[in-house]
């Protein structure tokens, strides 16, 4: 199969064949703990105006989100998994927007499939790929906002490909940790620690720590992430 990485919001418009929407800090970490902690359905959506359109239509739904890492107004909960309850989530449909991650998924419209790509479920991307066999296959590492590079996107495109080429990456555990001196700064400021709480980045860095897919669908209502295996949680 033909593997390619590309970037950002550009990226995600431009991906073709199996398209992986990549954003280790947090989005889509945060939708695997979100199945993990039993969530009945995810929906990621691209404008806020959305999200509170579609609280209506979903009544008792949870809305998740933020821009520049700050969790918006009028929500539930900001974009963190380690500060989420896992009571919030259970059994309930959530409405998560983000500054990159959800924009990729609104914007791969010529993908063939979605899913969404992440360190703690990056080999069960890359086996769910595998089994499909496509013709293509285009890793889009979603970065700061969309628009700037971001070092654990790029690790986690890069380790995907490794495992799609047949070559792991067997220092990845080791890569991971070591950006908590880089990208991953930022939760261990303590002048950040409401925006970025430090437990995000052990919740994010976890590597291979779920063995299932989040693949996204479209209905009526827009765009939602479904778990396509039978282990991500209560009641799935």
């Amino acid at each position: 199969m033909e593997v390619r990485i590309d970037r950002f919001i550009e990226g995600a418009r431009r991906a073709e064949g199996i398209t992986v929407i990549i954003d280790v800090f947090r989005a889509f970490s945060l939708e695997c703990w979100m199945y993990s902690f039993g969530a009945k359905l995810i929906r990621p959506i691209g404008k806020v105006e959305e999200v509170f359109t579609l609280r209506e239509h979903f009544p008792g739904s949870v809305l998740v989100g933020e821009r520049k890492g700050k969790k918006l107004e009028g929500f539930d909960f900001g974009n963190s998994p380690s500060t989420l309850p896992p009571e919030a989530v259970r059994g309930r449909i959530v409405l998560h927007t983000t500054s990159a991650g959800t924009q990729g998924i609104i914007a791969a419209e010529h993908a063939a499939e979605i899913l969404t790509g992440s360190l703690v479920n990056a080999a069960a991307v890359a086996e769910y790929i595998k089994k499909k066999n496509p013709e293509k296959v285009t890793l889009v590492a979603m970065g700061t906002n969309g628009c700037a590079l971001a070092e654990e996107d790029e690790l986690c495109a890069e380790y995907l490909r490794s495992l799609l080429t047949g070559r792991p990456m067997k220092e990845i555990r080791e890569r991971a940790e070591a950006l908590r001196w880089t990208a991953g700064a930022k939760f261990f400021d303590p002048a950040n620690r409401e925006i970025f709480p430090q437990g995000d980045f052990a919740a994010s860095t976890d590597v291979d720590r779920f063995p299932f897919v989040l693949r996204i669908g479209k209905d009526a209502f827009g765009y939602y992430s479904e778990c396509v295996r039978t282990d991500c949680g209560e009641g799935r």
